[in-house]
């Protein structure tokens, strides 16, 4: 349901959902009713995903969601790990192939591959992105805040990159702990490649799914606090076609 108590702070439409699966389900029904829109024009389909626990729910059910053609769309992700092993468990692009890459037929996926040179990674990752416009991001909030790995207070919301290197901040790393990714702190990468805030503000639909009580101060500064790098994620509120699922759990209003 839409929690008309945050229509004051900007566009963002918020729907809260009574529990993480239903708040999945949701957030998919309406990822795939947008994909087999633009589909339907003719047109091929460019996404990009996020990589986390937040989004497991989600992912499950657009897998299932039926009447998609996914060989005509072409996936990105918008975060990676410096210095873990190539078939590291850890690493975002195989997480995502274990909940979704390897589960549908894409057309293309992109994936981050920091390598012995991240920078040139970087670079190479950035025109791949800039070769046609992204049409829908499906993305989450970080505890402390943040945007794929544009962590506070050191976001810059004006970027000029489109994805750099990024030293990623203790919040952050505690979080990897806490969702299960990583045994402990020191095993958290200091370092990550990371799409920044104004390439993600730069797709037309964005849809941020966030359950958990461990997200709810995140989500109320998102949707409450001046639009800045404090918290990256008021930035959100600077899009015009961006969807928020929560569960009850994550409701700052409840």
């Amino acid at each position: 349901m839409t929690n008309p108590a945050f229509a004051p702070t900007g566009t963002i439409d918020v729907r809260i959902h009574p529990s993480r699966a239903e708040m999945g389900r949701a957030a998919a029904a309406l990822v795939a009713t947008e994909m087999r829109a633009r589909l339907a024009g003719g047109a091929g389909l460019r996404m990009i995903f996020a990589a986390a626990p937040s989004q497991a729910e989600m992912l499950e059910a657009l897998v299932a969601e039926p009447g998609i053609d996914w060989g005509r769309v072409t996936a990105f992700h918008m975060d990676e790990y410096i210095g873990l092993a190539e078939g590291a468990p850890e690493r975002f692009a195989l997480w995502l192939r274990r909940h979704l890459f390897d589960r549908v037929p894409f057309a293309a996926v992109h994936a981050i591959n920091p390598g012995r040179d991240p920078a040139a990674a970087a670079r190479a990752y950035a025109a791949a992105l800039d070769a046609a416009p992204i049409d829908i991001v499906c993305l989450g909030i970080g505890v402390n805040g943040h945007l794929a790995f544009n962590d506070p207070p050191v976001a810059n919301l004006a970027d000029p990159e489109d994805v750099k290197i990024v030293e990623l901040d203790a919040t952050c790393r505690q979080q990897q702990v806490d969702d299960g990714c990583f045994a402990g702190f020191d095993d958290v990468p200091t370092h990550a490649i990371t799409l920044t805030v104004p390439r993600l503000l730069r797709a037309d639909r964005l849809v941020c799914v966030v359950p958990g009580a461990a997200k709810r101060d995140a989500v109320r500064r998102a949707l409450q606090d001046p639009i800045g790098a404090a918290c990256p994620a008021t930035a959100l509120r600077q899009h015009p076609r961006v969807v928020l699922f929560l569960d009850a759990e994550a409701n700052p209003d409840g």
